[in-house]
This record gives C-alpha cells, structure tokens and sequence, in this order.
C-alpha cells in the first residue's frame, strides 16, 4: 500500500496513538496523519501546535515517512481521498468502540464518498490509553510521573509547560512572559543537564504547594510567597567548585533582580525562603514559611518506589562528572543525613509534610543506601 491515514484531535497524542502510527507505517510506504481542527472543541494545544507536537514525536523515533495535515471545516475521510489516501486506519479498543467506528466507517463511504477503515487492536498495555485519559491524569501530587507513561516526550514536554503556564500566569500574571520562558527554558529548569532539578521537579513542587494549601489552609500571602520562592529555588544550578555563592544564593539574587514582586519587603522575604533551601546558610534562616518550602523540596523523598527510583537515577545523572567510587561515598553520607533526621522526626518540621512522607521517606532511603553498599 502506498499511503495510509490516521485521523484525530491529538490534544495530545498519546503512546497509543504513536502505536497505531507505527502498525500504519509497517503496511504503507507513506503515512499522513489528519489533524482535526473542529470549532465546538477547546483543546489544550491549537491545531499548528498539535501538529508540531506530532511531528516531533515521530522524528524522535526517527519516522521521516509520516507528514501531518490539518483538516479544517471539512469530512477527513473525503480529505484523505483528495490526498490519495483509500484507506484510514484506526486502532479498536473495545466493542463499544468498533460500533462507534463501524457506523462512522459507513457514513465515510455511502455517505460522503471517502476513504475506507482499517481497524487495529493496540497491545493491552495501551488499550485503555486516550487523550482524555491522559487529560484526567492532570493536577494530584504526581501527575506529571504517570502521565509521562502514557505518552511521547514532545507531548509531555508541551503538557506540562501549558501546566506550568497556567500556575506561573495565576501567581505573577501575563506581564511576566520573558521571566517564565527564561526559568522554563535551556539555561534554568529546561536544561539539557538538568537530570532532577528539572521541570519535573519543578511541576512536582508545585503539585505538592496546592496539596499542602488545599488541606491546611494557609493565609494566600503566605501560599504565595513559598509558590514564587520555589519557582526561584533552583533556577542556577551548576557545578562549579570555584563559585563566588552557592546556587540558592545566585537564585536568590536572580529572583532578585526579576522584578516581578514590586514590593521590597515581599521580594526579600522570597530571597530569604530561597536561601532556606542552602545546606551551608540555610539553618540560620528565620521566616514562618520556611519549613514548609523545606517540606515542598524535599517531598520526593517520600514518594512511591517508583518515582523515588526516578529521582535517585536524576540525581546520579546531574553528577555524572563524579567518579562512581566519590560518588557513592558521597552519596551515603547524605542519605544517612536525611534517614537520621527521619527517625529522628525531623526531616520534615511541617506537620502536613511530616505525616505524609515520614514513613516512606525511611523507607526509600534505607533501599537506596543497601543499593549502593
């Protein structure tokens, strides 16, 4: 076969939908994905964005073979047939599914004089896979762990950036655009060479502000200042063993410099929570929020195995530069640290932190230790 379509909304495109592209492409020599552009829905992402985020997700599995088109007031199978297309494919998870599919493959025929429908059957692994099951995944501590199973790196990238949009525009509002793509971008959060102190950490972090917020309740001012705090917290992280000021010093300084809290006594009382986050200066910190940022960082020390796992391979990664036998020294020495404060019932001072991630936290701990000898 010499062309063969597939047809969605793809907001977003999931693994599932990556797999019935794949089983396309091992029938015909050319795939053409047909984006729906319809007026009665609100996606997340525009059609243009859609259709970037597709096409980047193919070429990250190297696919140079599958173009994308964007269907625009009109019947996708009638466009495909003006493309060459003669048949769709689409991927049938239940039986629900093939009779919503089967009349739509007749109206595409009899009806409107279309391409035809080729069904396939996606592993079970994917079978309960959909945009809109990735779309229910969104906001509860951890979101952004599992909905990155379910789809490919483009898509969870522009996911979780449309997500850290929404926070950033919440709190600072749509003035700031240079400071969130700056924070988000290559040299802070985005980074090539930010294994943890990503936007995943970044995402995690402030899933965990709402939780903390939502049950205890706390004054907005104060919820405020720990959400701008921890947008700043890690935005430097480097390695440099000649550096004039730790990383949260130079973070504190950057958010400093940003502007974006107009009131000086606000703006210093964020410095002040960063700073909290130092080891070195950190401990002669005083400020009433500060044990709450501490809990916000360190969380995932209290999460599912694994989540803890992914942390722990992120942390070896950003410190790749040390040789193995330093490095777990090091490393052994730290966890020791956090697992002695644990027992002690002070790894987390916050009571909200405390009760939920105490526990665990020993327990993650104690298996990374045995791990490493």
């Amino acid at each position: 076969m010499k062309k063969i379509g597939f047809s969605g909304t793809l907001d977003p495109i999931t693994n599932g939908h990556m797999w019935v592209i794949g089983e396309a492409r091992s029938i015909a020599d050319e795939v053409i994905v047909f984006l729906s552009q319809n007026s009665t829905k609100q996606p997340r992402f525009s059609a243009e964005e859609r259709r970037a985020i597709v096409l980047e997700s193919c070429a990250e599995r190297q696919w140079d073979n599958v173009q994308v088109v964007i269907v625009k007031s009109d019947y996708t199978a009638r466009v495909a047939r003006k493309h060459g297309v003669e048949y769709l494919i689409r991927g049938i998870r239940t039986t629900a599914d093939f009779d919503y599919e089967n009349l739509i493959q007749q109206t595409n025929v009899e009806v409107i004089g279309g391409a035809k429908t080729l069904f396939v059957m996606p592993p079970r692994d994917l079978g309960s896979v959909s945009s809109s099951f990735v779309k229910a995944l969104e906001g509860p501590v951890g979101w952004n762990w599992t909905t990155k199973k379910f789809v490919p790196g483009p898509a969870y990238r522009a996911w979780i950036i449309s997500w850290l949009h929404k926070e950033w525009q919440a709190l600072f509002g749509s003035a700031a655009e240079d400071w969130f793509n700056r924070l988000t971008g290559a040299d802070a959060y985005g980074g090539a060479t930010r294994h943890y102190h990503n936007l995943d950490h970044l995402v995690h972090g402030l899933a965990e502000i709402r939780a903390w917020a939502a049950n205890t309740q706390p004054a907005q001012r104060d919820a405020d200042l720990v959400r701008a705090a921890f947008w700043f917290h890690d935005a430097h992280y480097g390695h440099e063993a000649d550096a004039a000021v730790s990383n949260e010093e130079a973070s504190a300084r950057l958010w400093l410099a940003s502007g974006l809290e107009p009131d000086a006594g606000r703006a210093d009382e964020v410095a002040t929570l960063i700073r909290a986050t130092d080891h070195l200066q950190g401990g002669h910190v005083v400020h009433a929020m500060k044990e709450v940022l501490l809990g916000v960082d360190l969380a995932i020390l209290g999460q599912d195995e694994e989540v803890y796992e992914h942390y722990a391979r992120g942390i070896r990664a950003e410190y790749g530069h040390v040789p193995d036998e330093r490095y777990n020294a090091q490393r052994t020495r730290v966890l020791e640290h956090l697992r002695g404060k644990a027992y002690g019932g002070t790894l987390y001072a916050d009571p909200w932190f405390a009760e939920q991630y105490s526990e665990p936290a020993i327990v993650n701990l104690t298996r990374e230790l045995a791990a490493l000898g």
